[in-house]
């Protein structure tokens, strides 16, 4: 799949050559730290908060793994932000369980940093953003690749950024489909959502493809749960209801976890927002500065932009809004489209009515009918994406890179601006 497929169409330094290279050949190559709002500590607190480092463990089966070793449910365990699955991170998790037993756990790559008790648990959101330490590897010796980062570095340091698009992770990473599938639900295609998530082969000829393969043609579900590996575990899971209830496609995707579940129809918004971003910057409208009809982020109490009260761009307060983009404390936003959308005026708004009309999509289609935990009703999101404490070291083939993002943000979609690489080398 090209990068364009997933909304990925230009970058912010398009005259300045890639230095190609891979992401991710071992999950020492990607390791991130969460910058985490800590609940205040209380000896009587219901809940542990708990510093949880883990390596090469994706953020569902992660949380699977700890209910079951902990004898609790999912929904007793949070956390505030889903990390790259091949990487080394370090987050803040929470637990309705006994300190004892969380200290206790012994899973293999996972290891608990610290814990105390708190009267809250930990939610999606709950955090300020990421800290990364990311090797790009395997560079062609033949490539300037120093000269590549410097003139990148120059560029994302004038703009104050780089473009905020919703990186490969959001869609799927081996097999970058999410959005599909999103599309499906959005359109009432529910069944065509499942078989997309269930089946959809690649073509790759593998024993897990011909398992798909043969679900695709025959809808024999039971079959199908005979020859899926285990380690399809979400795909088992909604196999399992469906060899009992062939039509029930509702209650297959009531078998996913619901942050997973959600992450379909969001997906689907992520592409949508690509779109936008890129056709914003194909006009030359720039991402950092504010135009009249825009509605831009100020910051909240977290410096963070606040995405539930944008601000309109009008003739009258454009020079302010101008100033405080600059000066960091604005940002020029994208919709992010849903059930409850506020469009821009102005060109911005344009551009965001013509991709929706182009989906031949409205609002209601986002209340998903049978699956009220996937609707959506939409939101604003930063074009320009800051980072902070940029260091790039250049060693041979490969280069590491050092700096902080906001919540939300994809370190690859910074990266991709340096490496301009096939999609699947991210």
């Amino acid at each position: 799949m090209r990068d364009s497929e997933l909304g990925l169409e230009v970058f912010l330094t398009g005259d300045i050559p890639g230095m190609g290279g891979k992401l991710k050949r071992a999950p020492e190559d990607f390791i991130v730290d969460e910058i985490s709002v800590l609940p205040t500590a209380a000896e009587d607190g219901k809940y542990v908060i708990a510093r949880v480092w883990h390596r090469n463990w994706e953020a569902n089966r992660l949380v699977r793994r700890l209910g079951s070793n902990l004898h609790v449910s999912r929904a007793r365990i949070g956390f505030a932000g889903t990390k790259d699955g091949r990487s080394v991170s370090t987050q803040l998790m929470s637990f309705d369980a006994p300190i004892e037993q969380v200290r206790a756990l012994t899973i293999p790559d996972v290891k608990i940093m610290e814990a105390y008790t708190a009267r809250r648990m930990i939610s999606i959101g709950d955090l300020i953003g990421n800290r990364f330490e990311i090797k790009v590897a395997e560079i062609d010796p033949a490539t300037d690749a120093k000269g590549t980062c410097d003139q990148v570095t120059a560029r994302l340091n004038e703009a104050g950024g780089f473009p905020n698009f919703f990186g490969v992770q959001r869609f799927g990473t081996i097999r970058p489909i999410t959005h599909l599938i999103g599309k499906d639900l959005v359109n009432g295609d529910v069944e065509g959502a499942v078989m997309r998530y269930i089946a959809n082969p690649l073509g790759d000829g593998s024993d897990v493809d011909v398992a798909r393969k043969n679900l695709q043609e025959t809808r024999d579900f039971e079959r199908a749960f005979r020859e899926y590996p285990m380690k399809l575990t979400f795909e088992r899971m909604m196999i399992d209801q469906l060899r009992g209830h062939p039509e029930d496609f509702i209650g297959a995707l009531r078998r996913l976890p619901s942050n997973l579940l959600m992450m379909f129809v969001h997906a689907y918004q992520s592409y949508l927002f690509n779109q936008t971003l890129s056709e914003r910057m194909r006009r030359g409208l720039p991402i950092g500065v504010p135009q009249v009809g825009d509605l831009v982020l100020p910051l909240d109490k977290l410096g963070l932009p606040d995405h539930d009260n944008p601000i309109e761009v009008t003739e009258d307060n454009i020079d302010k809004a101008r100033r405080n983009a600059k000066e960091g404390k604005a940002f020029v936003s994208g919709l992010i489209f849903g059930s409850q959308s506020q469009f821009a005026g102005g060109q911005m708004g344009e551009i965001e009515r013509a991709i929706v009309e182009r989906e031949g999509i409205a609002g209601p289609d986002f209340e998903i009918v049978g699956l009220r935990e996937a609707s959506s009703k939409g939101t604003r999101r930063e074009l320009l994406a800051p980072f902070k404490g940029l260091l790039v070291a250049v060693d041979g083939t490969d280069v590491m890179f050092r700096f902080s993002l906001n919540k939300g943000c994809y370190a690859t979609s910074m990266l991709r601006e340096y490496m301009k690489a096939d999609v699947g080398q991210y």
